[in-house]
């Protein structure tokens, strides 16, 4: 055919250009107005009547002059790109359009690339996902995270940062994607507000779990905390799995480490236990503080870290050892064995100040048992709360509540719970002069367990 197929150009066919007076052979012109026919037949109509019988060849073009463009827009169209790549331009700017996400399953730790832009990775265990420079990843580059089987830590190449932080643990059960400016790494926020979510919406305070025990390897100089979680105000923290503290050093993170805010454990000594919540991934800790309040905790040590609430309390004997209990439901604490705190003290007429074997530097109900003998015919004592000030001892006044003795030297028992003051201390008081025994069964402390 005269049009030549590569070019598209038309040549038509010889003995096709006649002169003035020549006899016109009609071979060639038959030939001719054939090919004429048939290149416009096979031309495409500019009113789409009729479709394309073979692939469109638009020219490569550029970013601001694509090979296909609109008469209206020259510059808005498609053009060839380096390497055979397909190029968008609208208005002479090229767009630039997302991979299609790839999904892949991860079981162990793994190194982010430029290819994994808009890879969706799912990792099935504990494992920590190295980032590469984000200058190799560059600009736009994202990646999508689902933690599915254990915590994984995102860690950015060298000194990047990640939200501002070196690294960022995703915990178990969570999503997260992340965004590379070139420079510096980011999240979308959507991780943290779910896990913050307990703390945005919080109301009141309560204990859950976290019951203190001896531990049974080592009762003596550590102290377990069951699997539980505690919140105060807006603070919130959790342990799916029971946790160890010591009191034979000062504290350091995760379990089994110190757990004192500063010193040495000292004898005979009240220990609060504080649950704590580490700021970077919201996991559990506790630290042990002389202080009854949360305002007292050194906190020279604890950088990084929120103290949610108080959970509970030890104490040291006179060897420094923590002192054997049993803790039930309501925050009550039992010893074993029971503590005599008094064995033939002498009591009078005269309401006096007695310190019992309880925590210090708070009030709490001691759970007492107690013994009174008088060489008085008829006597009794009264133990009592020593917010309700000076009380008297007879029927007649305030009552007791040791039995009436009714023989001369003889005993009388009795047994009440009774709230101390902030220095463990308790009244005593009796109608008659006298002595008495007294064993702290133990005591209840309140941190807002309701079982």
């Amino acid at each position: 055919m005269p049009r030549n197929p590569s070019t598209g150009v038309y040549s038509k066919p010889a003995g096709t250009t006649p002169s003035v007076g020549q006899v016109i052979d009609p071979a060639p012109w038959n030939a001719l107005t054939t090919d004429l026919g048939n290149e416009i037949t096979n031309s495409l109509p500019r009113d789409g009547s009729a479709p394309m019988a073979a692939p469109l060849k638009a020219a490569s073009g550029t970013v601001s002059a694509p090979g296909l463009g609109f008469a209206s827009n020259p510059q808005t169209g498609l053009y060839l790109k380096g390497g055979g790549v397909l190029g968008f331009t609208q208005n002479g700017v090229d767009i630039t359009f997302d991979r299609a996400a790839m999904y892949a399953a991860k079981s162990g730790d793994y190194t982010a690339l430029a290819s994994d832009d808009n890879a969706v990775h799912r990792f099935t265990a504990a494992a920590t996902l190295t980032l590469s420079a984000a200058a190799t990843l560059g600009a736009n580059w994202h990646y999508c995270i689902i933690a599915d089987g254990g915590d994984v830590t995102i860690d950015p190449s060298g000194l990047e940062t990640v939200d501002g932080a070196a690294t960022l643990v995703l915990k178990n059960g969570y999503s997260v994607e992340i965004i590379c400016s070139g420079a510096a790494f980011f999240t979308n926020k959507l991780f943290a507000r779910i896990q913050s979510k307990a703390d945005s919406s919080a109301v009141g305070d309560f204990v859950v779990g976290l019951t203190l025990s001896n531990n049974a390897s080592n009762p003596n100089t550590h102290v377990d905390f069951a699997a539980g979680s505690a919140r105060s105000g807006a603070s919130f923290v959790s342990s799916a799995a029971s946790f160890t503290k010591r009191v034979t050093g000062t504290f350091a993170a995760g379990t089994g480490a110190g757990g004192l805010d500063a010193g040495a454990v000292a004898a005979n000594a009240t220990y609060f236990a504080y649950a704590l919540r580490k700021d970077a991934d919201l996991s559990f800790d506790v630290v042990l503080s002389t202080s009854a309040t949360i305002g007292g905790v050194i906190t020279t040590l604890l950088a990084g870290y929120t103290i949610v609430k108080c959970i509970g309390v030890v104490l040291t004997d006179a060897s420094s050892l923590i002192r054997q209990f049993v803790m039930y439901p309501r925050d009550e604490y039992t010893f074993v064995p029971p503590i005599k705190d008094a064995a033939g003290a002498a009591v009078s007429t005269t309401s006096a100040l007695l310190a019992l074997t309880v925590p210090n530097g708070t009030r709490v109900k001691a759970k007492l048992r107690f013994q009174y003998t008088s060489t008085a015919t008829t006597a009794s004592a009264l133990f009592s709360d020593p917010s309700q000030g000076i009380l008297f001892a007879s029927i007649g006044n305030d009552g007791g509540n040791v039995g009436a003795v009714q023989v001369a030297s003889n005993y009388a028992i009795g047994s009440a719970d009774i709230w101390t003051n902030t220095s463990k201390q308790i009244r005593q008081v009796a109608g008659a002069a006298g002595n008495f025994w007294m064993w702290t069964d133990g005591f209840y402390f309140p941190c807002g367990r309701a079982a």
